[in-house]
């Protein structure tokens, strides 16, 4: 509880397995409002856990993406849980049907996690969620998006 206790560590393990987050930037626009201070030290003291890695980008070695490791991959069925519980019993962004077929396919959710882990497929595994709030967006296409864990793209690569 030590290391992952507190809110900030959690949402930053959160939103790379989730959201598909590397970058320093893509976790302070996250929404969440963390302060550039805290993000650092929390980064810094996941990275000594050895929960996450911190290495330069493929693209711009100037730059440092971070990536779990195994210790903080081994995080995903707890993560699972905390988000089935939280929709459960907390007001969130996220539709019903999403956190259900989350709860019914809990092994196919954790398999996809794992396995974008491995192949570095920063592809978020949930979409992104409109707040309540806001106004509705008009949409593209005539059908209403669904929350699926195996669509197949033109590559065959699996994306929501």
């Amino acid at each position: 509880m030590e290391l992952l206790g507190d809110r900030w560590s959690l949402l930053i393990v959160r939103d790379m397995m989730v959201r598909g987050y590397r970058t320093f930037r893509q976790f302070q626009r996250s929404g969440e409002g963390i302060a550039t201070n805290i993000l650092a030290d929390r980064l810094r003291k996941l990275e000594a856990a050895g929960i996450l890695a911190a290495e330069p980008a493929a693209e711009d070695g100037r730059s440092i993406h971070y990536r779990l490791t195994a210790k903080g991959i081994a995080l995903a069925p707890v993560l699972l849980e905390l988000l089935i519980w939280g929709a459960r019993h907390e007001q969130t962004d996220a539709p019903c049907e999403v956190i259900r077929q989350m709860e019914q396919n809990r092994a196919a959710v954790l398999a996809e996690t794992y396995r974008r882990w491995q192949e570095r497929d920063p592809t978020p595994i949930l979409p992104r969620f409109r707040k309540p709030s806001a106004p509705a967006r008009p949409r593209r296409r005539k059908q209403a998006k669904k929350f699926r864990l195996h669509p197949q793209s033109p590559k065959g690569r699996a994306k929501p």
